[in-house]
């Protein structure tokens, strides 16, 4: 690809998202493809070693935790199998479990890691959890009204949406949610306010549905908080509190990187109005590069968060195999620097406050937070009250 590539760009329809023409958007589409063509024609051996040497250490490490939580009355055993569990749980559900599902692995062939054969340790059963993500968030990335990722459905995520006074309780609601994430994906997958009728009442197709979630919840509960505390005879209080330790530290791990991919400030959002009906390759691209955020930082942040700190990367390519996103960044990076895109990346602790601060700047009022200072802070307030 030529070093001059920008010369090519035309800025002449500002009012198209990133004000590229059609133009550079069949230019970005095709260098884009390019890239991932090489990473597909180059995927082998290294890739299935990778993953099958990662599913094999996060077995061990779980089996290996819940081994020293048989002693878990002890402190020291108490917290190392705690952090040990946490940290299997964390792998299992993001570099594992979150690739496994969007089919990256599927080339090998193999029945073990393969997205129609997968299940794993989270309460939303891997089928629905698929279409949810996959097929829905995946394809309407950011758009508002489509992608129910953004925001969940319950928050303001952006300026354009009418301010209201429930949205005060944001923050708090935005921190229960990371607490019981797990459950809160579960909930948000079986996607029931679509399938209400009139009468307040589910289709059967739809009660199949929250049937299957029931029985993968109610299993994961009784692995977690029966099965395992029972194994432990006398110790079975600790292991039952060290489980929903890791449980937690799991959900508040995880709802922090995926608020990293899509919400912190400067990332865009989308109107469904303001999308062309039959999106090209390059448009579909666009949106993605300009809806996501990468985290920077070390091979293990990368590792621990299932390479979603390369969220641009993965959106841009959900099929490419995980390991292979460190590789190909500089690239992608160096097609935002052609095209003139804002590159958002920020590490960990930046990106998480980031995020944090857009939830709490749209809960409330626009402009509210740059109007307040300690001298008209009552009124303000008082504002608020009344609203």
């Amino acid at each position: 690809m030529a070093g001059n590539t920008s010369a090519t760009l035309e800025r002449v329809r500002p009012d198209a998202v990133g004000g590229l023409t059609a133009a550079d958007l069949d230019l970005l589409g095709r260098e884009l493809d390019a890239i991932r063509q090489e990473v597909l024609d180059a995927r082998g051996d290294r890739d299935a070693a990778y993953i099958r040497r990662l599913v094999k250490v996060q077995r061990i490490i779980e089996l290996g935790s819940r081994a020293v939580l048989l002693a878990s009355r002890r402190r020291v055993p108490w917290l190392v199998g705690t952090a040990g569990l946490a940290v299997a749980k964390v792998l299992d559900n993001m570099e594992i479990g979150h690739n496994v599902l969007h089919g990256q692995w599927d080339w090998m062939r193999d029945p073990k890691i393969h997205s129609t054969t997968w299940e794993w340790d989270h309460t939303s059963p891997a089928v629905q959890w698929k279409r949810a993500h996959n097929e829905t968030h995946h394809l309407y990335t950011n758009v508002l009204g489509k992608d129910n990722d953004l925001g969940y459905g319950i928050m303001r995520v952006d300026e354009a949406q009418e301010w209201a006074p429930r949205h005060l309780l944001q923050p708090a609601l935005n921190f229960v949610t990371a607490c019981i994430f797990e459950y809160g994906i579960t909930l948000f997958d079986l996607d029931l306010g679509d399938s209400l009728s009139e009468k307040r009442k589910l289709d059967p197709e739809k009660k199949a549905e929250v049937r299957l979630a029931l029985a993968k919840v109610r299993r994961q509960v009784t692995k977690d908080f029966v099965v395992y505390p029972a194994l432990s005879g006398r110790a079975w209080r600790s292991t039952l509190a060290a489980n929903a330790t890791a449980n937690l530290l799991r959900n508040l791990w995880s709802h922090s990187v995926i608020m990293c991919g899509h919400f912190p400030e400067g990332v865009s959002t989308f109107e469904q109005e303001a999308l062309p009906e039959h999106e090209s390759r390059g448009q579909w691209y666009l949106r993605q590069m300009l809806g996501s955020a990468n985290i920077s930082g070390p091979r293990l942040v990368h590792l621990m968060t299932g390479n979603l700190s390369h969220q641009i990367e993965h959106h841009v390519f959900p099929d490419l195999p995980s390991n292979r996103y460190a590789e190909i960044a500089p690239r992608v990076r160096a097609v935002f620097e052609r095209f003139e895109l804002p590159y958002n990346s920020r590490p960990l602790v930046r990106q998480v406050a980031s995020a944090w601060h857009k939830v709490i700047r749209l809960s409330l009022p626009n402009g509210w937070l740059a109007e307040t200072n300690r001298r008209n802070l009552v009124p303000q307030l008082r504002r608020l009250v009344r609203a």
